[in-house]
């Protein structure tokens, strides 16, 4: 079973999870190949999150989550969901299916601005379940599912059930804000969109531009042609220095094994699978896994 958090201690804030946050991204990728990623061009829309004080609660919890399955492409999955009272905000019984169990806080019968965010992850979760990818550890795989259910259009959700006041400390999930804003902006990059106009927090709203403005430095890092000059600069150096880690920068260089000379590795700025180029000067690498082409300097 697994448990859904809403945190109303002090929130962490920053990338502690970043190296974990890439790495779900590329398994995601792995898993779904870059066609099956595309298919997830759609985000949830704000109006089939809505869940209003007037609807009816089991109705209502219901369509909500049946609008998050169809939104993360499992329309033979079905959602049953029932209130209790309960520290996690929700809980989901990964089974076979077609059927599962979501069970989430009694405090959502009229906190229900959130119910949406909830359930995004618990429907992640029934995804990655199906899809069988998961992380060894446990925090690792929670991290992954937020990831997901932000990267594949439904997690904006959970960044804007975060609230931080002198009243309110509340976040969901287990990545910080700045994290979910960096994956978001990552998909926003992706497909174009931009989510900033659905958020109703604030507070989520900032959270996304920082988060955005760090997923922005990924597509100016060295080698890549949009590098500034600092980073040319570091890079060259590095570049001189020949075979070997580039000053814990994310590019490493390393000499051919038939002989070809130097060649420098670094992350895709989409999907952060490794690329390994030869270092001769301006050219143009293809991910094989996103299959983005990318303007390099070398």
């Amino acid at each position: 079973m697994t448990q859904n958090r809403a945190r109303s201690g002090p929130v962490e804030h920053g990338f502690p999870h970043l190296a974990t946050v890439r790495a779900s991204i590329t398994a995601l990728f792995r898993r779904l190949s870059a066609d099956g990623i595309h298919a997830y061009d759609t985000s949830l829309a704000p109006a089939d999150a809505a869940f209003g004080a007037t609807d009816d609660l089991h109705l209502g919890a219901q369509r909500v989550a049946a609008a998050t399955v169809r939104a993360l492409r499992l329309p033979d999955a079905r959602m049953v969901v029932s209130f209790r009272a309960m520290e996690q905000a929700a809980t989901v019984e990964l089974t076979a299916g077609p059927e599962y169990f979501v069970e989430v806080s009694d405090r959502f019968r009229t906190h229900r601005r959130d119910l949406a965010a909830a359930l995004a992850h618990e429907v992640a979760h029934v995804l990655l379940h199906r899809l069988d990818l998961r992380f060894p550890g446990t925090a690792e795989n929670e991290i992954l599912t937020d990831t997901a259910a932000a990267y594949l259009g439904a997690g904006w959700l959970l960044l804007d059930a975060y609230r931080e006041d002198a009243l309110t400390h509340q976040r969901f999930g287990y990545l910080t804000p700045e994290e979910f804003g960096y994956v978001l902006a990552k998909r926003a990059a992706l497909f174009g969109e931009d989510p900033a106009t659905w958020f109703t927090s604030p507070q989520a709203y900032e959270a996304y531009v920082r988060g955005r403005a760090r997923a922005e430095r990924d597509h100016r890092r060295a080698p890549l042609a949009a590098a500034g000059p600092l980073e040319r600069r570091r890079y060259a150096r590095a570049r001189r220095g020949g075979a070997g880690p580039a000053g814990g920068s994310a590019y490493r260089f390393e000499q051919a094994e038939d002989g070809g000379g130097l060649r420098v590795s670094f992350p895709c700025p989409v999907c952060a699978q490794r690329l390994r180029v030869p270092v001769r000067g301006r050219l143009r690498a293809r991910c094989g896994l996103c299959h983005t082409v990318l303007d390099c300097l070398t």
